[in-house]
């Protein structure tokens, strides 16, 4: 009986090392197919991407900026075959209510976590509708070269159609690849790849809506995998002169709308506001109304910086072309939109007030 007790044990005995000597390879090996994957952490603010409809075909009028970060990742159980995935609500908004406050309050995260070796990139979940100033704004402000990937969706969460997951994926899939390294901060929507600086949301309600239209896209997102075809060559990221680690707000800077029939007094009622710079929207390539000319001109007299962009939405705005500006003081946009050129504005004057320092930032970013 102690001779078959025996036999049996040691047979228990043997079936339980076989048991582990062939599940713990197993597990090994998935525990380090895990760790070779890259480390991405999605940064949530907001947006259409979390938001919620009251059916689902509840395409717009929907609600913003409502549903989690986890539960973005959770409704996306794929992405752990691209990236070690991590998320982490940064704040809850939707976009048209985004801040100078919020954009310092991003960046300095943004750069806080790039700046951990356990940190191979970013995706950051925004709204669409300032979504390409804030992919500026990092651009010019974060420092590594570490992928930093924008994206959001042009319908909510509970959409039938909802373009918010395939998005995600794919910005994830992108911020964990080699080739993102060094292309500045980009934005992932509808299988696209954009640069920061370039893109535009061209569209109220499609999910084609990000173009950039002068330069075109980066590339594409297919099958988990980023085809490049060009790479930004403006300064961006590591390159740029922008520091906010030790800055608690930005300049003022606003934007006056150039049309028929303009007047002066949105120039002067900003002037009187305190704004530093006043970003002007011509009409044409840059073009100023005559009535409203004099009041940028007592305006730059006062010291405030005067940018003229276009409305177009496309072109460079040619320096002396449609206004002296050497004699008017004035700078350029280059071929920034007048959303951008705010942006590039507002950091330029925290670090100087020479228009020609300006000046040559815009040819420079």
């Amino acid at each position: 009986m102690n001779i078959i007790r025996k036999s049996l044990q040691f047979g228990l005995s043997l079936a339980l090392c076989a048991g582990f000597v062939t599940t713990a390879p197993a597990q090994a090996t998935a525990d380090a197919a895990t760790q070779k994957l890259p480390n991405v952490t999605i940064l949530a603010t907001g947006g259409t991407i979390a938001g919620t409809g009251s059916s689902s075909t509840t395409t717009v009028g929907y609600t913003a900026a409502k549903v989690g970060v986890q539960r973005l990742i959770d409704a996306v159980p794929e992405l752990k075959k691209v990236a070690n995935v991590r998320g982490e609500q940064v704040f809850q908004v939707a976009s048209e209510n985004m801040t100078d406050d919020l954009w310092l309050k991003l960046g300095k995260r943004v750069n806080e976590l790039l700046a951990q070796s356990d940190v191979d990139g970013i995706v950051i979940t925004h709204g669409t509708d300032t979504l390409e100033e804030t992919a500026y704004f990092l651009d010019l402000v974060v420092k590594s070269s570490k992928p930093v990937v924008l994206v959001g969706a042009m319908r909510p969460s509970t959409a039938i159609s909802a373009d918010g997951p395939v998005n995600l994926y794919n910005a994830a899939a992108l911020a964990a690849s080699k080739a993102a390294v060094g292309k500045g901060v980009l934005v992932a929507l509808n299988d696209q790849i954009s640069a920061g600086r370039d893109v535009t949301k061209a569209n109220t309600s499609t999910a084609d809506t990000f173009r950039s239209p002068d330069l075109g896209f980066l590339g594409y997102m297919q099958d988990s995998r980023a085809y490049f075809y060009r790479a930004p060559v403006r300064r961006h990221t590591l390159e740029t002169e922008f520091d906010i680690a030790g800055l608690d707000s930005l300049p003022r800077v606003d934007i006056v709308y150039g049309y028929a029939n303009a007047s002066r007094v949105p120039v002067d009622a900003l002037v009187g506001a305190g704004a530093r710079g006043i970003v002007h929207a011509g009409v044409g390539d840059g073009s100023v109304h005559k009535e409203v000319l004099p009041a940028l001109t007592d305006a730059r007299a006062q010291g405030v910086i005067i940018v003229r962009s276009a409305r177009v939405g496309s072109g460079i705005v040619a320096r002396n072309g449609e206004a002296n500006d050497d004699k008017l003081d004035f700078v350029v946009s280059d071929t920034l939109n007048p959303q951008k050129a705010r942006v590039l504005l507002m950091l330029a004057l925290t670090r100087t007030s020479s228009t020609q320092e300006i000046q040559r930032m815009f040819s420079t970013y």
